[in-house]
């Protein structure tokens, strides 16, 4: 719920108006994460000084206090670190003194903003009252601030390092967070951690960066200090410090550098594309000097030993669809009892039920998920189901009725061709069904009930992790909605396990990932593709056929397999690839026929089939991929179409998050 944002500038004066307006902009980003209060922790007039400003409500009211204050806004510096946050209430009211940022002291000696909660806060209370510290909030978050000045009061003034002050003190934390430090004892310097909750860094310099990673350092004893403190005893040293190369020039000298650190790529995004995601666990340290440093608790986790700066949101997307897919589910499916609560729907599923058809609208990316789905929303639900492109279902003016339910798919929810369409139907009287991706957005609105697709933020104009939440949302919905069919009591069982398993099988499709590369080089600077399947695959031609269009600019047609004799048989030669998904299903013999048809014709078959499957000529270059129920297959089938698309374009020199000529939004017929 909770949004963090971060702003720090070197060696680029900025000004402390500009600096505000960043940090407030960023905070608007992250408001569709909902929130009650916000706050900003800014330099003062000194680099000693910390201002703190917090506001109930929303952004905007926290901008109205901010240009009340009496601030020397043209004030400039040359070095900043300014950091932000949108909280949603876990411990105390909402009130500006329970507001992030908190601070150790009066006199804001550290300021800490927080996502996440602290699970033994109530224990660590206690041991500072103990002590005599006094603590103003009700919040949990307030313990991280004053436990940081315990431990550093503690040294008796032998100094300490920021990151070893920071990781003495996360050691003694319970619970799931992202932190973001500033202290005034360490005045130009940022400490950001993680456990459970994301955080990134995004990066912006004037001059190319020397290598693209950063290495990780690791803590050499496992003491704390915080301990050690506690029982009066001396801290012992902690970690080597290497020096950090990352973001300097060749000749060592410090370059401008900017930093914003966030929750989520979409505050910095209009900042930066330059991108690092710490890992559960990530010390991140921002010298002085604009030096990054990362720090791990522990060697033995498996981790990588670097942290790779990522110049793509769509690679970082297609990876996050096992998390993706967790989201979506979780909440919403029993599996004890193998039942499907949507709660969007509870009120109007007697209604939909009911009726005589259902219509599906979309666009693009969005059709193709209705397209995927149709087949199991019938055989669950034994109501005829339509799918229609909202912009041909307007131009028809399709005749629309008080017992049709309507249902309208869309990432950003603001589709424009899909809103006229949802306007259409409700003028007549249909019963509407929105599926998005945002809270808040006009489907959601103006719709009568709905599911929220959970997926996170997606930044990469071609959707891929929206698609398979979309997907995962109208499954779901076709099992609420059969429920009720003992007929169908099996099935929705079988499926409802295959939903379980799901997650861990995206993960080994992800596993594919080198093999899909190297298979790209063979087809990055073909002209034209085809991608053949037919009955639960038909969807997965179609979107793979247009994230290739989408992303690679290579021509690429999706074809159902039944139709391929009936004309488009003629393209087949030795010269086109064609990408044949034949996963074992009752439509295998079919799709098996197709392949021969190619293989007849000297065609160049490319074969995404199931790991088990050894009916494939051993000959034929394959992409093997676990298997599931017949209904699911295509969300792991997809995921190798999205990743070969993603090479091609790099290989092609495309910029994969923003092709030309295509927005994220469709706001315009």
């Amino acid at each position: 719920m909770c949004g963090i944002f971060a702003y720090l500038s070197y060696f680029v004066e900025k000004d402390r108006k500009y600096i505000t307006d960043t940090l407030l902009n960023g905070l608007s980003r992250l408001e569709y994460r909902g929130y009650d209060s916000s706050g900003i922790a800014i330099a003062g007039d000194t680099e000693e000084e910390t201002v703190i400003i917090k506001q109930v409500g929303k952004v905007s009211a926290l901008r109205a206090l901010v240009d009340s204050q009496d601030l020397d806004m043209s004030k400039t510096y040359s070095v900043q670190t300014s950091i932000s946050h949108t909280r949603w209430a876990t411990h105390g009211q909402p009130s500006p003194v329970n507001a992030h940022p908190h601070r150790s002291s009066p006199e804001n000696e550290f300021t800490i903003v927080h996502n996440g909660i602290i699970t033994n806060y109530k224990e660590i209370t206690t041991l500072l009252r103990n002590k005599g510290y006094v603590f103003e909030t009700d919040t949990d978050t307030e313990v991280a601030a004053k436990l940081l000045k315990y431990v550093f009061d503690s040294q008796r003034g032998n100094p300490i390092s920021f990151p070893d002050l920071a990781k003495a003190v996360i050691k003694e934390l319970e619970g799931a967070f992202a932190f973001l430090i500033k202290s005034v004892h360490y005045p130009g310097q940022i400490i950001a951690a993680r456990r459970g909750s994301p955080l990134l860094i995004g990066i912006k310099t004037a001059e190319s960066l020397n290598v693209d990673f950063v290495d990780v350092e690791f803590a050499e004893s496992t003491t704390s200090v915080a301990a050690s403190s506690i029982n009066e005893e001396k801290a012992p040293a902690y970690a080597k410090r290497a020096q950090s190369r990352t973001f300097t020039r060749a000749d060592g000298t410090s370059q401008p550098l900017e930093y914003f650190l966030a929750s989520d790529p979409s505050a910095i995004i209009e900042h930066t594309r330059r991108v690092l995601y710490l890992e559960d666990e990530d010390i991140a340290h921002i010298s002085d000097k604009g030096d990054l440093h990362i720090y791990r608790m522990r060697r033995d986790d498996g981790m990588s030993s670097i942290r790779a700066t990522s110049r793509t949101f769509m690679l970082k997307e297609i990876y996050e669809q096992p998390e993706s897919v967790v989201n979506t589910i979780r909440g919403r499916v029993d599996f004890s009892k193998h039942n499907v609560v949507l709660g969007g729907l509870r009120n109007y599923l007697a209604s939909i039920r009911r009726c005589r058809r259902i219509v599906f609208c979309a666009c693009g990316t969005s059709y193709n998920s209705c397209l995927a789905t149709r087949a199991i929303f019938e055989e669950l639900t034994e109501i005829p189901v339509s799918v229609e492109l909202s912009s041909e279902f307007l131009d028809r003016k399709s005749p629309i009725f008080r017992d049709d339910v309507c249902v309208f798919v869309s990432q950003s929810g603001e589709t424009a061709d899909t809103i006229l369409a949802l306007r259409y139907c409700l003028e007549r009287g249909a019963l509407c069904v929105g599926v998005t991706n945002t809270v808040g957005s006009s489907i959601s609105r103006e719709t009568h009930c709905g599911v929220h697709i959970n997926a996170g933020p997606e930044i990469g104009v071609a959707s891929t992790k929206a698609y398979t939440s979309q997907y995962l949302a109208l499954v779901m919905m076709a099992l609420q909605l059969g429920e009720d069919r003992i007929s169908m009591t099996d099935r929705r069982r079988e499926i409802i396990n295959g939903l379980r398993e799901l997650p861990s099988l995206v993960k080994e499709v992800l596993a594919l990932d080198e093999s899909i590369k190297e298979l790209s080089k063979s087809l990055y600077q073909q002209k034209s593709m085809l991608v053949l399947s037919r009955g639960f695959q038909s969807a997965t031609c179609l979107e793979g056929a247009l994230k290739i269009k989408e992303l690679s600019y290579i021509h690429c047609e999706g074809i159902m397999a039944g139709e391929l004799k009936h004309g488009p048989l003629a393209l087949i030669d030795e010269n086109i690839p064609v990408i044949i998904i034949m996963t074992k299903d009752a439509y295998y013999p079919k799709v098996q026929s197709a392949l021969q048809q190619v293989q007849a014709r000297k065609g160049k078959p490319i074969v995404i089939c199931n790991s088990d499957d050894d009916r494939i000529d051993s000959s034929l270059p394959t992409i093997r991929i676990p298997h599931t129920v017949d209904c699911l297959q295509g969300i792991l089938s997809i995921i190798p179409l999205q990743l070969l698309s993603y090479h091609m374009a790099t290989l092609n020199g495309v910029d994969v998050d923003f092709p030309r000529n295509l927005a994220k939004s469709v706001t315009v017929e």
